[in-house]
């Protein structure tokens, strides 16, 4: 682990768009902008929550996660969005290319934020702000509406705490020297890094704040953590350049949607969830990876009406089912995933019966969302077979099958090869789904760039 002194240079540019998927929308729609506007993941849904809201919508209270009715309630001309992911990944890659024109890009943490290590000659404080002022003026030369607030810093941590600091639009520098005090009036739970989890420890240890967090040994904190992660953070947040770790390979990959009340009941929805699992599987194969489980989760809707008190006795209000399916080999082949998840399939049907078992007068519990994650990953080059498995001969032609079908489907666009029983399902709300903190390749998205 390498570190410069905390009396060092500036080091790090980090860099977050303000509302990006909100600022995008208003981008693309003049009739929006400087009006209050909700992102959401469906249309024709009152109960639909916002994955997403504008610098004015928040000024009047509206926050991430409230519902449409919320919003309303709060602020009644609001504006509503569907949201349209393969938007705001052409966008985000076109400011991309905006931004390396001045500056090479080190690390792209999610589809709003990035980082930028400074080079030599941009590492005083001067020339660190010229550098972030002119990657504002050419972010506003391409989309004037979309605007980011930017943290320099001797770290990488504390150009990510700056940049929120100051939000929107914000531009802060955080000194080696000014380092204490500009943080110690810091939330504990807004430094990034300190989960839940680790707060606890923390208070375990006598830590409830940030000055008790900065008084820590990097020996305390390693202890703490119970990794060297927690050393780490110690010296990044004093402001040394400690290396960040190198990425690991990816732990699982899946997909997940909250579903339209046309498609809330477990036969409806049973085609969704096929396709969730098609596009993990087909990333899968991408990484030249395989699985060796499959795991469905779903979120019950509320219970409502004269039939609250009755759900909640048999417990309908807890919110969250999980099914997991080992396979008896790691593969990557769409059919054998397909057939676990049919599997898993069952035993949400049972679920969504009520504790009943079916008697007259329990209703059936309905979905407000999927999700679908294939798991326990290794390389395609290390599986490891079982030798006494009852594993079908042809899956090898299965998974090269598949592999010819995922570049069918990269060539010609969307759709093109998929099974038979999707041709029914309007997909199009699935098509272009964003992880926060994963940001598809722009070959993935068909269309003009904006």
């Amino acid at each position: 682990m390498t570190a410069t002194t905390a009396e060092g240079p500036l080091r790090w540019l980090f860099l977050d768009f303000d509302s990006y998927f909100a600022a995008v929308e208003q981008q693309e729609n003049p009739h929006w902008r400087g009006r209050p506007l909700m992102v959401v993941p469906l249309d024709k849904a009152e109960a639909t929550m916002a994955i997403a809201v504008s610098r004015q919508a928040k000024a009047a209270g509206v926050k991430r996660g409230m519902t449409l009715a919320q919003a309303r309630a709060l602020c009644p001309d609001i504006a509503v969005a569907t949201a349209r992911h393969e938007v705001y990944v052409r966008w985000h890659h076109r400011l991309l290319a905006t931004i390396e024109r001045h500056a090479p890009i080190d690390l792209v943490h999610s589809i709003d934020e990035l980082s930028i290590r400074l080079g030599r000659g941009q590492q005083e404080p001067c020339q660190a702000r010229l550098l972030a002022r002119n990657i504002k003026r050419a972010l506003a030369r391409v989309a004037p509406v979309i605007t980011a607030s930017i943290g320099l810093a001797p770290s990488h941590l504390l150009a990510k705490v700056a940049a929120e600091m100051d939000k929107p639009e914000g531009l802060r520098v955080l000194a080696p020297e000014d380092l204490s005090e500009a943080l110690l009036h810091l939330p504990l739970e807004e430094l990034p890094g300190i989960s839940t989890g680790i707060s606890r420890r923390l208070a375990r240890a006598g830590v409830s704040d940030v000055a008790g967090l900065w008084r820590l040994a990097p020996r305390q904190a390693r202890n703490i953590w119970g990794s060297v992660a927690g050393e780490r953070f110690i010296r990044a947040l004093h402001g040394e350049d400690v290396d960040l770790p190198p990425p690991g390979p990816p732990k699982s990959f899946g997909h997940g949607r909250v579903l339209q009340p046309d498609l809330a009941t477990p036969s409806a929805a049973w085609p969704v969830a096929c396709a969730l699992l098609l596009k993990a599987a087909t990333r899968l194969r991408r990484a030249r990876m395989v699985a060796g489980e499959v795991t469905l989760a779903v979120r019950w809707r509320n219970a409502t009406g004269g039939r609250e008190a009755a759900a909640r006795r048999l417990g309908w209000l807890a919110m969250e089912d999980v099914w997991r399916a080992v396979l008896p080999v790691a593969t990557c082949d769409s059919l054998a995933l397909l057939r676990a998840l049919e599997g898993l399939w069952r035993r949400l049907e049972k679920a969504a019966a009520g504790q009943g078992g079916g008697r007259r007068g329990v209703q059936p519990r309905m979905l407000r969302n999927v999700h679908v994650y294939l798991s326990r990953l290794s390389p395609e080059s290390a599986r490891q077979l079982d030798l006494f498995a009852d594993t079908d001969v042809r899956w090898r032609e299965r998974e090269r099958l598949w592999a010819e079908i995922d570049r069918l489907n990269r060539r010609f666009g969307g759709r093109v090869v998929e099974p038979a029983s999707l041709k029914r399902l309007d997909l199009k709300y699935l098509g272009a789904k964003i992880a926060f903190g994963r940001v598809p390749e722009a070959p993935d998205f068909d269309g003009p760039a904006p």
